[in-house]
């Protein structure tokens, strides 16, 4: 049997590399994540906001900012996009725990949170790119979502067979003309109602319901 030489020997006891990269990996997503949600609530109160502050807000030394996001641009349009993923990824999320038209109202209001941050940021946005590029980006996840969360209602018969989702992205439009100085969750949440009721007139479940008590429109009397 061939013996092991020192080196060998002790290269065999030591962990694989692969059993040390996770953590690392780990951390690094944890400080990407602190520095976009410290960048996001920085950038909201002013858009000259600095990475320095930035930095200090999330918790993470200058150079570690800049390992992740070499450039003001380059952080200002990630924390963009990292808002518009989140929103497109948490309708399956939604709609795995919640009744179809909850899911929807839900993620609508998360789609009012989003719709903060690109009036808060559109002066640091204005800087980084154009608006049709920003537009394009992020219309294919957002209307994918709400596609996806209309079919299910589509398929439960909470809300009006047949709508388009270029229509109803259209109709919440008013999330972005809410000033976001202003009391915004008070009053998305009004609009919103508004918007949910007009989705379900017409909605085969509600008609249905109607429909249970008889033919009379007083069904008490005889």
């Amino acid at each position: 049997m061939t013996s092991r030489n020192p080196a060998e020997q002790q290269a065999a006891h030591m962990p694989p590399k692969a059993q040390q990269t996770p953590p690392v990996r780990a951390h690094a997503r944890q400080n990407r994540e602190r520095i976009l949600q410290a960048a996001w609530e920085s950038l909201l109160e002013s858009n000259e906001a600095s990475l320095n502050s930035i930095a200090r807000k999330a918790g993470v030394g200058i150079g570690t900012l800049y390992r992740h996001f070499p450039t003001r641009e380059a952080l200002v349009l990630e924390v963009y996009r990292h808002e518009v993923n989140q929103a497109a990824a948490a309708a399956p999320a939604l709609l795995a725990r919640l009744a179809p038209l909850d899911a929807l109202r839900e993620w609508m209001e998360r789609l009012a949170h989003y719709g903060m941050t690109k009036v808060g940021l559109a002066d640091a946005l204005n800087s980084a790119a154009s608006h049709e590029s920003l537009a394009a980006e992020s219309y294919e996840p957002i209307i994918g979502a709400l596609s996806m969360l209309l079919r299910a209602n589509d398929a439960a018969g909470t809300i009006r067979p047949g709508l388009n989702p270029d229509d109803v992205l259209l109709m919440m439009g008013f999330l972005w003309r809410i000033d976001p100085r202003s009391d915004w969750r008070t009053r998305s949440g009004r609009l919103l109602d508004l918007l949910i009721d007009g989705l379900r007139a017409g909605a085969p479940a509600a008609a249905g319901a109607a429909g249970a008590g008889g033919n009379s429109p007083f069904p008490g009397r005889r």
